[in-house]
């Protein structure tokens, strides 16, 4: 018995007189080549607009958009949290309010945004929607998800010379969306068509 009570005791001495591994010395050098979220942000643009592979693509965009919701803020987590159960469980009215402490206490987090204004839009407010696409794009222009809200209002709405700007800049961002290509080629078409 008293073998097996001194074998890891006998271990963690062995352990604790071994010479640690060698680290690399952390310098300004060392800090400076390590990416920020701005940069890899930056990269990962420049790479959804080279790309012609729309699965490829779409990959590229959803890292993207992981990377926007990351709010740095575990109370904003948790409220984002909340609104989602609340949105699944058709609470608007709770998810609103959770939705309302993120812009309030995180206000450049523009996720926050996007996700009530898709919420006003599933409950038919396309005004407050379009009014919460417009704080997203403040914050990020390159906010593609919430150019796409904007150009299916305008659409729904019948401004379809404002929609294909939406959508056309949209694709300035991720020029192979399918969806995004066919809408700017259906709204050229009606848009010539009523031309002549």
């Amino acid at each position: 018995m008293r073998f097996f009570y001194f074998v890891p005791v006998l271990i963690l001495a062995a352990l604790a007189a071994s010479p640690a591994p060698a680290e690399e010395p952390v310098t300004d050098a060392t800090v400076a080549s390590a990416p920020t979220p701005e940069t890899l942000e930056s990269k990962l643009f420049d790479a959804l607009k080279r790309e012609r592979d729309p699965e490829k693509a779409r990959s590229i965009a959803s890292q993207i958009m992981a990377s926007w919701k990351d709010s740095g803020s575990a109370t904003v987590a948790f409220l984002m949290q909340w609104a989602d159960t609340s949105i699944d469980q058709k609470k608007n009215a709770a998810a609103l309010d959770f939705l309302d402490q993120v812009t309030v206490l995180k206000p450049d987090y523009a996720e926050a945004w996007n996700r009530r204004a898709t919420l006003h839009y599933a409950m038919g407010d396309t005004r407050k929607s379009m009014a919460d696409i417009n704080e997203v794009l403040k914050r990020n222009p390159r906010y593609f998800p919430a150019i796409a809200g904007m150009a299916t209002i305008l659409t729904e709405s019948g401004q379809d010379e404002l929609a294909l700007k939406a959508w056309e800049r949209y694709l300035d961002i991720y020029p192979a969306e399918r969806e995004a290509q066919q809408a700017v080629e259906k709204l050229s078409e009606k848009l010539a068509g009523n031309r002549t």
